[in-house]
C-alpha cells in the first residue's frame, strides 16, 4: 500500500514539476492557424442576453453569432469570437454549416433587404429582374432623401434559390454612409415602399385593414398591420401610386398577396443568416448570385472570400471621421420640434433632438463634461459602433476644442467614449481639424461609469457551455501527503484536473495547426442545457 502512495506522489511531484516550468495560462484561448497570431475568444451561451453581457465584459474585439443546431428543431446557441477567428474555422465549412450574424441593437449598421417569394405560386415572376428593380428604386430613393449616390455596383446580392423558392439577401456597401441602427433601416424601407402597401391596401378592398395585414407578408404579419392600416386611410392620396412598385406585390403558396420584401427583419438583435450558411435542414447556402455586380476592394492580406464574408456582415461598419449616419423616423408619424437635453433637463434648440443610448450613466457623464463655466452644452445625438464599442455623441452649445485651446467659433464638437479601454476623448467637425486628424489626449472613465461596474452584478459565466474553451487552471505543489489525503473523491478530482491541464496543453498545439471544430463542441451547450 505504501508502494501505491509512494508511487503517486512521485509522480505528482513529476507533474508539478512539469508545469512550474511550463504553466498553463490562466485563461486558455484557442488561437489562430500561426503562432504569431494574437489570441482570441470563443465562448457559447444558451442565451443571447448573457452573449451580450459577456461581450460588454470583454476588452478585445469580438462580435455575436448564432449556431443553429440539427438537434433541439433548430435550436440555437450564442457564440462570441471576432471576425478573424471564426473565418479561421468556418471557412473550411465543414462544420459551423448554419450560422447567422446577431445584429445588435442601437447598433450603426448598413441598409439591407431579404426578399423571397414562392416560385410555383408566381409562374410568370422573374425574380432576377425584380431584384433589379428594386435596386434601382431604392438608389432613386436614398439619392432623393439624403443625395446619397448608389448603384448596383455598391450592392452585395446573395442567392439561396431552390426550385420552390426564389430568396435574395441584399446588402448596401455604401461609401462613408451607414445608417443609425437598424431600426432606422426598417423605417427607411417601410417608406419608400408604401406604394405597395397601398396596392395590396387597395386590391383588398373589400376585407377591413387588419384582415388585410395578415395578405399583406409572406413573413410576417403583425408588423405589417399597421402599415397597411395607415394605406388604407390614405388611399385617395394622388401620390400613392407613383412609383409603380406593382412587381413588388406576390402571393404566398396559398394564393394571398404578399410582399417581395421582408419586414420583419429589422427587429432588434436580429439574426440574420451568413454568407455561405444554409438553415437548418437545408443543403442550399446563401452564395454570391450570378447578377451580382459588386466586386470587395482588392486586398494582399485578405483573400476574396474572406472579403466576401466581411463585406456581407450588416453591423461591420467602423467608425470614421468622414462616415455618414442616416436616420429615418418611422412613417405617418408627426415629427416634433427636436430638442436636445442639458444636464439641468432644459430643453436647448437642435436639430434632430437626443433620446437616451443604451447607457444612460455614460450620457449623463458626457453631459457633465459640457456645463462648465456657465456654458450649458447638451448631446444632439449619439451612435453606438458595435465593432469598436464606441459611443460618439455629437455636442451642441458646446464648442471647446483640445486642439485650438479655445472654443470653436460655428463648428461642433463630438466627445467618444471608448468603452472596451473605458477611456474617453475628443474631436471635431471643424474642417481644420479633421485634416489633422485630430483626437484629443484619452482620458480614463470615473469609475462609476465603468462596464464593469455597471455589470457587476451580472454572472458572465453562467451562460458558458464550452468548457473546453476556459479549462479550471489547477495548481500543483509538491509536498508531504498522509494517507487522509487521498480519499477516492479527491482522487478523482486530481485525476480530472491532470486530464483537463492535459487538454488545455494538447489543445493548444493543435489549434496552432490546421483544426476544424467539431460539432460535438457546438452541440454540447444543448446537450447539457
Amino acid at each position: 500500500m505504501m508502494r501505491k502512495w509512494e508511487s503517486l506522489r512521485k509522480q505528482i511531484e513529476e507533474r508539478a514539476s512539469h508545469y512550474e516550468k511550463k504553466p498553463l495560462s490562466s485563461v486558455y484561448r484557442p488561437r489562430l492557424a500561426r503562432p504569431e497570431e494574437p489570441s482570441s475568444i470563443w465562448k457559447l451561451f444558451h442565451r443571447q442576453s448573457q452573449a451580450f453581457n459577456f461581450v460588454k465584459s470583454c476588452k478585445e474585439n469580438v462580435h455575436i453569432f448564432a449556431l443553429e443546431c440539427k438537434v433541439g428543431n433548430g435550436q440555437r446557441v450564442y457564440l462570441v469570437t471576432s471576425y478573424a477567428q471564426l473565418w479561421f474555422y468556418y471557412k473550411t465549412r465543414k462544420t459551423l454549416l448554419h450560422c447567422y450574424e446577431v445584429i445588435p441593437e442601437n447598433a450603426v449598421c448598413k441598409l439591407y433587404f431579404d426578399l423571397e417569394f414562392n416560385k410555383l405560386a408566381n409562374p410568370g415572376a422573374d425574380g432576377k429582374k425584380m431584384v433589379a428593380l428594386l435596386i434601382q428604386h431604392v438608389c432613386k430613393a436614398l439619392l432623393e432623401s439624403y443625395n446619397v449616390h448608389c448603384s448596383a455596383e455598391d450592392v452585395f446580392n446573395l442567392d439561396s434559390s431552390t426550385e420552390e423558392k426564389f430568396s435574395r439577401h441584399l446588402i448596401f456597401q455604401l461609401h462613408d454612409v451607414a445608417f443609425k441602427d437598424n431600426s432606422h433601416v426598417g423605417n427607411f424601407v417601410r417608406k419608400i415602399l408604401q406604394p405597395a402597401l397601398h396596392l395590396i391596401a387597395k386590391d383588398d378592398g373589400d376585407k377591413i385593414p387588419e384582415a388585410a395585414g395578415h395578405a399583406a407578408s409572406c413573413f410576417s404579419v403583425i408588423p405589417l398591420k399597421q402599415e397597411i392600416s395607415e394605406a388604407w386611410k390614405d388611399l385617395e392620396s394622388p401620390k400613392q401610386y407613383d412609383p409603380d412598385l406593382s412587381f413588388l406585390v406576390v402571393k404566398n403558396h396559398i394564393g394571398e398577396k404578399c410582399l417581395f420584401v421582408d419586414l420583419g427583419v429589422y427587429t432588434k438583435n436580429r439574426n440574420f443568416r451568413l454568407y455561405q450558411s444554409s438553415k437548418v435542414g437545408k443543403c442550399v447556402s446563401l452564395e454570391v448570385a450570378e447578377d451580382n455586380r459588386f466586386i470587395p476592394k482588392q486586398s494582399k492580406d485578405l483573400s476574396e472570400e474572406n472579403q466576401n464574408f466581411l463585406s456581407s456582415l450588416v453591423s461591420n461598419v467602423r467608425f470614421s471621421d468622414t462616415l455618414r449616419i442616416l436616420t429615418c423616423d418611422p412613417p405617418q408619424t408627426k415629427r416634433k420640434r427636436a430638442e436636445c437635453l442639458n444636464s439641468t433637463g432644459t430643453p436647448v434648440e437642435s436639430i434632430e433632438g437626443f433620446q437616451g443610448s443604451p447607457y444612460p450613466e455614460v450620457d449623463q457623464f458626457v453631459l457633465s463634461l459640457v456645463n462648465k463655466h456657465d456654458i450649458k452644452g447638451g448631446i444632439r445625438r449619439w451612435n453606438y459602433f458595435f465593432p469598436e464599442e464606441l459611443l460618439v455623441y455629437d455636442i451642441c452649445k458646446y464648442r471647446w476644442c483640445e486642439n485650438i485651446g479655445r472654443a470653436h467659433k460655428s463648428n461642433n464638437i463630438m466627445i467618444l467614449v471608448d468603452l472596451k479601454n473605458e477611456v474617453w476623448y475628443q474631436k471635431c467637425h471643424d474642417p481644420v481639424c479633421k485634416a489633422q486628424n485630430f483626437k484629443s489626449t484619452c482620458l480614463p472613465l470615473p469609475p462609476e461609469v465603468s462596464l464593469l461596474f455597471l455589470l457587476k452584478d451580472e454572472d458572465f459565466t453562467s451562460g458558458e457551455t464550452d468548457e473546453t474553451s476556459n479549462p479550471p487552471s489547477c495548481n500543483l505543489t509538491a509536498g508531504r501527503l498522509s494517507a487522509a489525503d487521498w480519499d477516492d473523491e479527491d482522487d478523482a478530482f486530481l485525476l480530472e484536473a491532470t486530464e483537463d491541464a492535459e487538454f488545455a496543453d494538447a489543445a493548444d498545439k493543435s489549434l496552432c495547426g490546421s483544426m476544424d471544430i467539431p460539432d460535438e463542441l457546438i452541440l454540447e451547450a444543448l446537450q447539457n442545457s
